[in-house]
C-alpha cells in the first residue's frame, strides 16, 4: 500500500470520533486556489473534495452556525424539553 504524502505547508488532520483509523485531512492549495478536503482511513485516501478558495468562507459560516446551535443546545438543558414549546394551558 502507498504511503500518505505529507500535508502542505498549510493544512491539518482531524482524527474521527470512531476511531483514529479514520481522519479527515484539510490541506490548502493556494497555486491552484483550491481547499483539499480528503478521507482517510489509515494510510489510504478514500475520498476527496477540491473546495474553491472562494467558496470557503460559506463553509466557515456554516460550522459557526451549527457550533452556536450546539452550544446553545448545551447551555441550555430545557432547549429540547418538549414542554417547553406546548402551549400553555392556564387559564387567568
Amino acid at each position: 500500500m502507498p504511503a500518505a504524502r505529507p500535508l502542505p505547508e498549510t493544512g491539518s488532520i482531524f482524527l474521527d470520533a470512531r476511531g483514529a483509523d479514520r481522519a479527515l485531512r484539510v490541506s490548502w492549495h493556494s497555486e491552484a486556489d483550491i481547499v483539499v478536503l480528503s478521507l482517510w482511513r489509515d494510510n489510504l485516501c478514500t475520498g476527496s473534495f477540491r473546495l474553491a478558495v472562494e467558496e470557503v468562507p460559506d463553509l466557515i459560516d456554516l460550522l459557526r452556525t451549527g457550533l452556536a446551535q450546539s452550544y446553545a443546545a448545551v447551555r441550555r438543558p430545557d432547549a429540547w424539553d418538549d414542554t417547553a414549546i406546548r402551549p400553555s394551558t392556564a387559564t387567568g
